[in-house]
């Protein structure tokens, strides 16, 4: 059983291609027995990304403020009791996030990236739940503030979400404890100081996700993503580790309902 650990199944990109019963469908058909679905806005998309995890067995969700959403106004009000309170306010709710910090785009201004960052993480190490964190061109204020400042000397858990940044953010999480989750980006031709690291993740700390419906893994790049595709991306990991794709499955999923302890599948 294939797990995608990170989704968006309402994103408004699939568009009229594909509804959540259609995705659902179609990889429980290609061999995904289950996946999380990601909150971005807790303003926004929260209650239908909720909804979703509620209406399918085997799918969840988090609950969390994307680093581009930031600095929207209703994001910056949610307090840190807020979402403590909202994250244990359902048991579809396994994780706070995504979360982090975004460079690359800097959508939100990057103060308000940081408050949002610290209060996801007080946040997780209050509740016990595992955290979702987005790095992109930030890898040193990520590792400072999550496990210099912030996390220091907690039982803070997580996963670096969609990993595609250095080495040393990779070991700097595995040294703390965190799985390192990869998508479709390690499956690409260019990819292949990306193949490098992955090689180097122990299995009992690999994730697997689509981020769909983004970053949709070769041979399907271009199309639009969907957990069916998770998979391919399994696939070229147990190429790289030299070992069968159920090895891969076996362990990403083993490794998901470690983290994401409060995930109870049927």
């Amino acid at each position: 059983m294939w797990i995608d650990s990170h989704c968006h199944l309402t994103h408004e990109r699939f568009g009229d291609e594909y509804t959540p019963e259609q995705l659902v469908q179609n990889a429980k058909e290609a061999g995904v027995e289950g996946m999380l679905n990601i909150s971005c806005q807790i303003t926004g998309d929260f209650p239908t990304v909720l909804a979703t995890a509620e209406k399918f067995e085997n799918v969840w969700c988090t609950i969390g403020t994307h680093p581009h959403d930031a600095g929207r106004e209703g994001e910056k009000a949610i307090s840190q009791e807020t979402l403590v309170e909202m994250a244990r306010s359902n048991p579809k709710i396994v994780g706070i996030g995504e979360t982090g910090l975004d460079y690359f785009y800097d959508n939100s201004p990057r103060d308000d990236q940081e408050a949002s960052f610290r209060k996801h993480i007080r946040a997780c190490i209050e509740t016990e739940m595992p955290i979702i964190i987005h790095a992109r061109d930030a890898d040193e204020d990520v590792a400072r503030i999550m496990f210099e400042e912030e996390g220091a000397d907690t039982a803070l858990t997580g996963v670096m979400h969609c990993f595609s940044s250095g080495r040393a953010l990779a070991e700097a999480a595995l040294d703390f404890g965190f799985y390192i989750s990869f998508s479709g980006i390690v499956t690409f031709k260019q990819a292949q100081e990306l193949r490098d690291i992955a090689k180097d993740v122990p299995l009992d700390r690999i994730l697997v996700e689509t981020d769909a419906p983004f970053l949709a893994p070769m041979p399907h790049r271009g199309k639009t993503n969907q957990p069916a595709y998770v998979t391919r991306t399994g696939s070229v990991l147990a190429e790289v580790h030299g070992v069968e794709d159920s090895v891969i499955a076996q362990h990403s999923k083993d490794n998901f309902f470690k983290l994401f302890n409060k995930a109870q599948p049927s």
